[in-house]
């Protein structure tokens, strides 16, 4: 099999494992668990936990001592047994805990995925800068496929009526409610990744020859040491204040559109009725994105790319806090929209970013370093916070107020937008791209 071809089903089925669970996994825990927004924020942590624990490990893993297309496929296995047990608990702190071993094994393959695949098409002498967003690219196409199959087949109600009939098959060979679909349709395609990886090219770690070799340098800890670098440091802040915004679309974006159907006049809609298809206009402006950045890197340089993408979330929450399913239905869809620039922009750009400033012997370690920030901190920063926040502030006998909670989020985007543009000093030079070329 072509070797692109390869590394396209690894994307798509790389996002398709996680998307097939995590924006409905709100409407889960609220509505059908009934779980309280604390609850929920302390489930959805296990994103931050399982990012903070496991990726920069991993990272030291397949630079120093096992092939990364192996540890890869042996993390999606796991991850894959793993969500078989979660239909089949009802205590959220149990729910917690098996969900937590799950992140563990998952969320380390989103950046040991970028790894591997820079890693192979330099192998075959492939250009990382022209080659791999549009291989990138099919993973969003994998998790809009995720999202739809969930909202069609993992939903009492969906828009369509063949999704019920679907939707009701799974859960007599499974033997537990609907709503449990999205799990299993997770598991079954992550182990089929994890197996998958085994026929990718072998990709050993850098053997070290030093003889003189520090403690670090032994147990795989150099990549640590990019903190010392002014921006370096500066650069894996904002990751986390940008994970944090970045969580709460996940955590809540479902959630929101959902809740509208306690209001009459919005509760029949297509909208309502279909809001992980709505929301999944966000990945298929993705689609678009991934494939401008290397434009705007060669371009404007990695600064201007990542405050475009903060302008971006400013934009996110302040058109989801004026938006409603019928008169200013354009201002969910213009979210939407944007959320494709906010996430791209920052997400992969900083990915290559990370690719092009790091010694080769610890790549896949910064980029761990990279997921532990942005999906590790920033994610236990916007679950925790924004949980406790909408609890405490935000929740009345009426429901939530999601005006104010967007509006609340635009305000957090927009003081991370301006102290980025004032405090992270890097002047772009053309010649870094020229870095991603074979």
């Amino acid at each position: 099999m072509n070797i692109k071809l390869k590394l396209t089903i690894v994307s798509f089925l790389q996002l398709f494992v996680w998307g097939a669970w995590l924006t409905t996994l709100a409407s889960y825990g609220f509505g059908f668990k009934q779980w309280s927004g604390a609850e929920f924020g302390i489930v959805f942590s296990t994103l931050g936990l399982g990012s903070i624990i496991m990726p920069p490990i991993s990272g030291i893993i397949a630079d120093k001592y096992l092939n990364l297309e192996k540890l890869y496929g042996i993390h999606h296995i796991l991850y894959g047994i793993i969500l078989l047990f979660l239909p089949a608990i009802d205590s959220p702190s149990t729910f917690f805990w098996v969900l937590l071993v799950g992140m563990i094994f998952y969320m380390p393959t989103l950046s040991l995925s970028s790894s591997l695949s820079f890693a192979v098409l330099k192998k075959f002498n492939f250009n990382i800068i022209k080659d791999y967003p549009p291989i990138r690219v099919w993973g969003t196409i994998g998790f809009i496929a995720a999202m739809w199959c969930t909202n069609l087949f993992s939903n009492v109600n969906p828009p369509f009526s063949f999704g019920i009939g679907v939707g009701k098959a799974i859960a007599s060979i499974t033997n537990m409610p609907v709503e449990c679909n999205q799990f299993y349709m997770a598991s079954f395609f992550a182990i089929l990744l994890g197996f998958f990886s085994f026929t990718l090219p072998k990709i050993e770690p850098i053997k070290d020859e030093r003889t003189n070799k520090t403690f670090s340098q032994i147990f795989g800890l150099d990549a640590f040491k990019l903190f010392k670098e002014s921006k370096m440091a500066m650069f894996f802040i904002f990751s986390m204040f940008l994970g944090a915004a970045l969580q709460l679309t996940n955590m809540y974006g479902e959630t929101y559109i959902k809740d509208f159907e306690n209001v009459p006049k919005y509760a029949e809609t297509f909208v309502v009725k279909s809001a992980n298809i709505v929301l999944s206009i966000s990945q298929i402006s993705e689609t678009i994105f991934i494939l401008a950045i290397p434009f705007f890197l060669r371009r404007y340089g990695i600064k201007k790319v990542m405050l475009f993408s903060l302008i971006a979330w400013v934009l996110r929450f302040g058109f989801f806090a004026y938006g409603d399913p019928i008169g200013s239905l354009w201002m969910i869809i213009m979210s939407n929209i944007v959320y494709g620039l906010a996430f791209d922009f920052f997400n992969i750009s900083g990915s290559l970013f990370v690719e092009t400033t790091t010694d080769s012997k610890i790549r896949s370690s910064a980029q761990g370093l990279f997921m532990m920030m942005t999906n590790g901190f920033g994610a236990i920063l916007g679950s925790l916070g924004s949980g406790f926040l909408i609890d405490t502030y935000f929740t009345t006998a009426n429901g939530k107020d999601w005006h104010n909670i967007w509006l609340t989020f635009a305000v957090y985007a927009l003081i991370i937008t301006v102290a980025f543009a004032v405090l992270f000093k890097h002047e772009h030079n053309p010649k870094d791209v020229e870095a991603f070329n074979h």
